[in-house]
């Protein structure tokens, strides 16, 4: 039996609650083997923006110097998340002739054709993150995935692409290299998270992927096993708590502990919440229909907003599949049946899959994005034909395009 190849790499999750840096390695199949993983609070960011670059280097450090100690490796590179309220998206067509002779399509073809797709005008304040092609035509014939080996004189690709604030994203790099770690490829995390949670069949029918963090909801809408549509909305958990905080009257430290003890998004009639041991809070009871009143309303505001940003009004018809929550504000019990009610639409919780070894707390929807991230990388890894890595020297290998990208986005 032939030796499996494995591969590995490290991956950071740069959120605004928490920071969490992942080492592992993918055999066959891709599955994770988990050898480490760091999480540390986050500092110095806002709403998934890096406010303040030595705190977010400090804060990344201390994931990344966690996961080494526990894997005993050195992380010198990993992919890394982006996300914030600066992501931008839309749907662009690029066409380009078949020259060869024998007008058959080839991989160059593909590159010409993507390449024309990403030709657009952009702000000089704004970079590419990704030209993702959804699907082909060749002449005239829609809904091809694979052209390579296909005879025609036209190629016409329709693409996803996907903006990012520059300064944002130099910020954000900046912080990672200061941490002493190279930015392997910047991935919008909602992509990363659909790796993840979502299934094949789940692409192909049309679901709505929501991962709900703490400052922020990353979207991502996949239909026909492709990305159709992507955002982000500067909402999450955060909002729950300072409404808690300040309809209850108590610290926001406080409303937090509550949430996590005692929230749910469909409210029960009775029982009584003690706020906290804290000074703060008094000790006084406080019901817990009233808090849960409160959480509903902010959940079912945060779920009518992912509809809403989303360009077509008939999603029922768009996702099929319905939506499938993430990120951790999904943890809140009854979110899925109150999703189901106010939206019409099947509900699931996304646990991260495919991973095994030192898999402690990551079947969490809070790490959701750090798997998804690894899984990314794995999947790309494979399709460049990489060799095993050397386990004594650096994790991962850079993919060419992919850096002569960042490092544009760096000296612009």
């Amino acid at each position: 039996m032939a030796k499996t190849k494995q591969c590995t790499f490290a991956a950071i999750d740069v959120g605004t609650s928490k920071i969490c840096s992942i080492i592992a390695n993918a055999g066959q199949g891709n599955a994770l083997r988990i050898l480490g993983t760091g999480v540390a609070p986050s500092k110095g960011l806002s709403r998934g923006v890096v406010t303040d670059i030595e705190e977010t280097k400090e804060a990344v450090k201390q994931s990344v110097i966690e996961a080494e100690r526990v894997s005993g490796l050195n992380v010198h590179s990993a992919y890394i998340g982006v996300s914030g309220k600066h992501i931008q998206s839309l749907n662009n067509r690029g066409v380009v002739a078949i020259t060869r002779n024998d007008k058959l399509v080839s991989s160059n073809d593909l590159d010409r054709v993507l390449e024309s797709a990403r030709n657009i005008t952009i702000s000089d304040d704004r970079s590419l993150v990704h030209v993702i092609p959804k699907d082909y035509t060749l002449d005239g014939q829609v809904g091809i995935k694979e052209p390579v080996g296909m005879h025609g004189f036209r190629l016409d690709a329709e693409t996803h692409i996907i903006t990012a604030a520059t300064t944002s994203i130099q910020n954000l790099t900046k912080s990672i290299r200061g941490a002493g770690v190279e930015v392997e490829d910047l991935i919008l995390s909602s992509l990363a998270s659909s790796e993840a949670v979502l299934t094949e069949e789940e692409k192909t029918e049309g679901v709505i992927l929501a991962d709900i963090g703490s400052e922020t909801t990353d979207i991502a809408v996949f239909k026909n096993g492709t990305v159709w549509h992507s955002t982000v909305i500067p909402v999450g958990g955060y909002q729950l708590t300072r409404d808690i905080s300040i309809g209850l009257g108590v610290p926001f430290d406080v409303a937090e502990q509550m949430k996590k003890k005692y929230g749910k998004a469909i409210p029960i009639q009775n029982g009584l919440v003690e706020t906290s041991d804290h000074e703060e809070g008094n000790g006084h009871g406080i019901a817990t229909k009233d808090l849960c009143e409160i959480i509903r309303a902010r959940v079912e505001e945060i779920l009518r907003m992912i509809v809403i940003e989303l360009p077509q009004s008939d999603y029922i018809s768009l996702v099929p599949a319905g939506i499938v929550l993430t990120g951790g504000t999904s943890n809140l019990p009854g979110i899925e049946k109150l999703g189901q009610d106010i939206l019409r639409l099947p509900v699931r919780i996304g646990i991260p899959r495919d991973i095994y070894g030192l898999t402690d707390n990551l079947y969490n929807p809070a790490y959701a994005t750090g798997i998804g991230l690894m899984l990314w990388g794995a999947k790309h890894e494979a399709s460049e034909g990489l060799p095993p890595s050397n386990l004594k020297d650096s994790i991962g290998s850079t993919f060419r395009h992919n850096m002569f990208r960042i490092k544009n986005i760096l000296h612009r």
